[in-house]
């Protein structure tokens, strides 16, 4: 591994995230109440054994990496999805915008419906455990959302970007695209995020506001049969 980012969820639950890690050494992976991500650090046999020891029966995780993912004995592949990992060189600025309002624990049974009917990534309940979230409301109604989720030394990742088809063309993903870049660099660090390689609207949408490939990713959701 010679990038932070080449195995994101290993280097969270490593370093800003360790407080979350169930785990050890060799493998780590998130509280299947907030996140399924798991990770190893590297693929010899221990850290696969390792890997394998984090799931049990009719449990599964999903892995996020620049490399290959190596399958562990026990375990099978569920699903293999092509992604991308984006970041941007440019410091955003802070975006100042009355319709954009932070979400709370109160918002995340609408936040998890807008998650589900979009499918922007994995998403729980406890997703507000990873960083904040901000969204605009409509008539009452969770319109779109964006927010944090994994965090490197330097690096924040933007995640969960989202519109309700009802409020879609509106622009309200980019607003909040770029809204939560800003509030990342403002903070310091630089924002990173990731797509389905297969949706090209949003990548798009990304490049559009100042982000590039970085590399692609393997996304692999591994289970145990029980």
């Amino acid at each position: 591994m010679s990038h932070c980012l080449d195995r994101p969820v290993w280097t969270a639950l490593s370093s800003t995230h360790a407080a979350l890690a169930q785990g050890n050494r060799q493998a780590r992976r998130y509280p299947a109440a907030i996140v399924p991500f798991a990770a190893t650090g590297s693929d010899d046999a221990e850290s696969l054994r390792a890997l394998a020891e984090l799931v049990p029966d009719g449990d599964s995780v999903v892995l996020a990496q620049a490399d290959v993912v190596s399958i562990p004995a026990g375990l099978s592949v569920l699903s293999r999805v092509a992604a991308v990992q984006m970041t941007a060189d440019a410091i955003f600025p802070r975006v100042e915008d009355v319709r954009v309002r932070q979400l709370s624990l109160a918002d995340a049974p609408e936040m998890l419906a807008l998650a589900s009917a979009t499918n922007p990534g994995p998403f729980t309940l406890k997703a507000l455990s990873l960083g904040d979230f901000w969204g605009v409301r409509i008539d009452g109604r969770l319109a779109a959302m964006a927010g944090q989720r994994m965090r490197q030394p330097g690096h924040i990742e933007l995640s969960g970007v989202c519109s309700h088809a009802d409020f879609r063309g509106r622009g309200l993903a980019r607003l909040l695209s770029l809204f939560v870049a800003g509030e990342i660099c403002a903070g310091g660090d630089a924002p990173f995020l990731h797509a389905y390689a297969g949706n090209t609207v949003a990548i798009r949408l990304y490049e559009s506001i100042g982000f590039t490939l970085r590399c692609p990713m393997h996304v692999v959701k591994l289970g145990r049969a029980g």
